[in-house]
């Protein structure tokens, strides 16, 4: 793709905050993205932009998430922090589980820019729970807690290498895109997930082995889909899936909302 037809993707910020322990960064809020993250945005030819929030107590002009919204072509909702219950009407189980709220309130502004704007917009495991969290859905707070059947979804030491089998609901815009696809198997890097469904919204894939949404799509006008695994993380092999395609529909999507001025 030639660089003057490029398209520009924002990607949400992970946000580090001060930490009086280490010297260095006891003064200091550090928003960043992941290098992965980047480099499967531009697998696709596509520019990756980090879009910084343009809130907090350093805060100076009058740039906003809708100045972000009308420059770039579409938005991914970067991994990372457990989404806060309080964004979905609960109070934390734990309070290791207390998330991050600030995180929240900037992604679901950033969400509610590019779908105004008429961008299409993808979630990738946090990403995933935060746009069910945003159109009015829930989530466990911890699925080993509170679906105790359910199989292990996180392992610390496995990581982006702990696996399990995907299954793809049939005559979905998922199955669609994943048509002759020989192995669903995905990575399972999270401890929190989907419990109810937000309204408008379709799952698109669950793990077989206990149900847990694993995909879920906008039924709407807006190009809004997430996933709950990590595709940036994903090698496609014989036995891992080849989800390339997800990233060239959401990329064409942006394309074709581009094509329209």
């Amino acid at each position: 793709m030639p660089p003057t037809t490029r398209l520009k993707i924002g990607i949400s910020a992970c946000f580090f905050y001060p930490d009086p322990t280490r010297s260095a960064f006891a003064p200091k809020t550090l928003q960043y993205l992941e290098q992965s993250m980047a480099h499967w945005v531009m697998s696709g030819g596509a520019l990756p932009v980090m879009v910084p929030s343009p809130v907090g107590d350093t805060a100076r002009g009058d740039v906003d998430f809708d100045d972000y919204a009308q420059w770039l072509d579409g938005l991914v909702l970067h991994g990372g922090s457990d989404v806060w219950p309080g964004s979905y009407g609960e109070t934390p189980l734990q309070d290791h589980w207390s998330g991050d709220r600030n995180r929240d309130q900037y992604e679901q502004a950033l969400i509610k820019a590019f779908v105004a704007a008429g961008k299409p917009v993808f979630g990738i495991c946090r990403g995933l729970q935060l746009i069910n969290v945003a159109f009015g859905g829930t989530l466990y707070q911890d699925i080993a807690t509170q679906k105790p059947e359910a199989l292990a979804h996180y392992i610390q030491h496995a990581y982006d290498q702990h696996f399990h089998p995907l299954e793809v609901v049939p005559e979905t815009r998922l199955a669609a895109l994943l048509a002759g696809t020989s192995s669903y198997k995905i990575n399972s890097i999270h401890h929190q997930g989907i419990k109810d469904l937000a309204p408008d919204f379709v799952v698109e894939a669950r793990c077989p082995d206990d149900g847990v949404i694993e995909a879920i799509r906008h039924t709407g006008p807006a190009y809004v889909a997430a996933v709950q695994w990590h595709p940036e993380f994903l090698q496609a092999g014989p036995d891992t899936l080849d989800d390339s395609a997800l990233l060239t529909d959401f990329l064409q999507a942006a394309q074709a909302r581009a094509e329209q001025g």
